[in-house]
């Protein structure tokens, strides 16, 4: 039998919700070591408001980021553990971090201050400049396009921030001019137009504030040649190189995200699985539409994680003697 060529997909923000990641926690102590760390180094209990909330406060852009990272790393390692290894990795906007971290080129510490960091300097960016977002479905990347340049006016920018799917698009800029984008693509014959809740125009030219702060900090990180190749964000392509990720890194937050034709560079390098790693399952429903031949697992819980195993791991009796012995010897 051929050997699934499998990639790890993990989710962005807005995939968050109260008591994501308390199963695994309770279960494995790989895990609550992870969300000690979080603590340790962030200073914010990431545990306590991931599991308990109130949901307010996970929505608060300096826990979302790091809940939904810590969650995310959390079942990639315990995949992992099952001996699932992936032959790439992508995330969608914060889920690069993750990705980058299953891929053996950041370090989970480092991915913390990083993303600690960018969460601070994304909220303030949407301070100094205020911003919003739009989803607009039912028109091309190139009809979306030409409704933003038509909507741009001097100082009131508006772009596409997120090509999702072929004909799903959200779009970023000043307030007047992304509301300017949503009557032209109503216009232009959009299915449906749907202002999102967000507190910036997230990977539109309003974040050269949080682009600019992030850059230093990022040059200064040590990144690893990547294990495995991850899809990033900017250009679509399967990258392995610290130079290149940094650079993509720092160019992710003013640019859109490419989502669409990164699941097409996993579905041309073959890949025909792909697990959603952490919460919710918008990636996996993505790609469903996208790539029917591609078989899509999501894994959020603990029940998940066994069933991905049980599908394309080793045994979870097997798998479960190894953690237990791994337990014991860290004595």
């Amino acid at each position: 039998m051929t050997q699934a060529r499998i990639a790890f997909l993990f989710p962005g923000q807005a995939s968050q919700y109260v008591g994501m990641g308390r199963d695994l926690h309770d279960r494995y102590p790989q895990v609550r070591s992870l969300y000690q760390q979080a603590r340790e180094i962030t200073g914010a209990d990431i545990a306590g408001v991931s599991f308990d909330g109130p949901a307010e406060t996970l929505k608060q852009t300096n826990y979302t980021q790091l809940a939904i990272l810590v969650h995310s790393v959390a079942v990639a390692s315990m995949l992992k553990a099952h001996g699932i290894e992936p032959d790439f990795v992508a995330g969608h906007s914060l889920g690069e971090y993750s990705a980058l971290v299953a891929a053996g080129a950041l370090d989970f510490e480092e991915s913390l201050r990083l993303v600690r960091l960018r969460s601070a300097l994304m909220h303030e960016a949407g301070q100094r400049r205020r911003g919003t977002m739009a989803a607009v479905i039912g028109l091309s990347p190139r009809e979306i396009d030409e409704v933003c340049r038509a909507a741009c006016a001097d100082d009131e920018p508006v772009q596409p921030a997120n090509y999702n799917a072929p004909v799903q698009t959200v779009i970023a800029g000043a307030v007047p001019a992304v509301e300017r984008a949503m009557d032209g693509a109503r216009s232009a014959g959009a299915k449906r137009v749907v202002p999102l809740k967000v507190s910036g125009a997230f990977h539109s030219e309003l974040m050269e504030y949080a682009r600019h702060g992030l850059s230093e900090a990022i040059e200064k990180t040590p990144f690893s040649r990547l294990e495995t190749p991850v899809v990033a964000n900017v250009n679509a392509r399967a990258v392995t190189e610290p130079d290149e990720i940094r650079r993509l890194l720092i160019e992710q937050l003013t640019h859109p995200v490419r989502w669409a034709e990164s699941m097409q560079t996993l579905a041309d390098q073959e890949v025909d699985t792909v697990v959603e790693a952490g919460p919710g399952n918008v990636l996996t429903g993505l790609m469903k539409r996208m790539h029917r031949g591609i078989a899509v697992l999501n894994a959020d819980k603990l029940a998940d994680v066994t069933a991905v195993a049980e599908s394309i791991g080793r045994p979870v009796a097997e798998t479960h003697g190894r953690l237990v012995a791994d337990r014991l010897e860290s004595r």
